[in-house]
């Protein structure tokens, strides 16, 4: 009767945050420094032969490339706001395009440097929004 009662109670929903209570410190530059990890794994798996090496360094390449996707997210719906996305309207699609390339289609599911390099790319563009929302 009792663990009916525990059971009846327990939380059917767990809910995950950025943090318990929203700090305001937001910064693209953890998605930079996850997508430099990133390329550096396919940098390292590319130049092995050790098929032990390679296997670790894809895993940890997709590890790192699902927190980028992460980091990134924090930045689309916690920082940036309705005014932003009004004054920036490529922000929406930049956003779009960064975490597809650190997802299944992009990163995670291959060793092709330019990858890296093109989502580099696209968290520099979001990070030069950023930095100008700052200013404002």
């Amino acid at each position: 009767m009792l663990n009916r009662i525990f059971r009846a109670l327990e939380p059917r929903t767990t809910v995950y945050a950025h943090c318990d209570l929203p700090c305001g410190v937001y910064d693209p530059a953890q998605a930079r420094l996850e997508a430099e990890s990133v390329k550096a794994c396919m940098e390292k798996h590319n130049a092995s032969d050790d098929h032990d090496f390679k296997a670790r360094a894809i895993t940890i390449k997709e590890q790192r490339s699902h927190m980028v996707k992460e980091h990134l997210w924090v930045l689309w719906t916690d920082y940036f706001k309705p005014p932003h996305f009004e004054k920036y309207p490529q922000l929406n699609d930049l956003f779009n395009q960064a975490t597809k390339l650190a997802g299944a289609g992009g990163t995670k599911g291959t060793c092709d440097v330019a990858v890296a390099d093109e989502l580099l790319g696209k968290i520099d563009e979001i990070a030069a929004i950023f930095w100008e929302t700052k200013k404002a």
